[in-house]
């Protein structure tokens, strides 16, 4: 199996983060993609994944997964042994409906502050992007708005159970991590006021599959 990615990023790590939870690092081979460059958004790379984004893990027979989530369950359901997305009808339902409000409201929301109201990843990328800057920084603005929400709704989780989905760390724990690393990225740290969620993310980053592979 390959992954096309680039180290160091947020959804990037997310996969990575699955592969070490999952003891699975040496089953892969990493293609680093070249995002600053643009190459995410040449015909080569296009063909593997029509919307542009890393990370895309192919398979042996030539198939192009894209999607964290997508990935992420491939990689976790390979061993009959689920443990990042749930075993039960119950445990994965709770994980999915969790992991959909840390898409949403933290990872989603920071990535689209970062690459509309901020200079983003340079300007080689600004091609891509809409032409209407201030409808787009303004946008952005509100979407950090929303990111700062989410924030305060997982601290409210958080003081009431240890894992995002409830007492076992899943796939939405990476997420909601990575979002965090990201938003850290341009200056934005978890406020004093919201103890759960800072408590929880100093926990996380004492594991070993984060310590060891988020950033590499």
């Amino acid at each position: 199996m390959k992954i096309y990615d680039i180290p160091g990023f947020p959804n990037p790590a997310r996969i990575r983060i699955v592969l070490a939870e999952k003891g699975m690092d040496s089953q892969v081979e990493f293609v680093k993609v070249d995002l600053f460059a643009a190459e995410h958004k040449q015909p080569a790379f296009l063909a593997r994944n029509p919307a542009g984004v890393v990370p895309v893990l192919e398979l042996d027979d030539g198939t192009n997964i894209a999607e964290c989530v997508a990935i992420t369950e491939y990689l976790d359901n390979l061993d009959g042994n689920p443990v990042l997305t749930g075993k039960t009808p119950r445990e994965k339902a709770i994980i999915h409906m969790m992991q959909k409000r840390a898409d949403d409201q933290l990872i989603d929301a920071i990535g689209i502050y970062f690459h509309h109201a901020t200079p983003g990843l340079g300007e080689t990328l600004q091609a891509y992007k809409s032409p209407e800057w201030e409808h787009r920084k303004e946008w952005g603005e509100r979407q950090l708005d929303k990111f700062k929400r989410g924030m305060t709704y997982f601290n409210e989780v958080l003081s009431k159970q240890a894992y995002i989905a409830g007492e076992q760390f899943s796939m939405a724990d990476i997420t909601a991590y990575c979002a965090l690393l990201h938003a850290a990225f341009v200056g934005i740290t978890v406020p004093k006021d919201l103890p759960a969620l800072a408590a929880w993310q100093a926990r996380l980053a004492e594991r070993p599959s984060i310590r060891n592979r988020s950033g590499k």
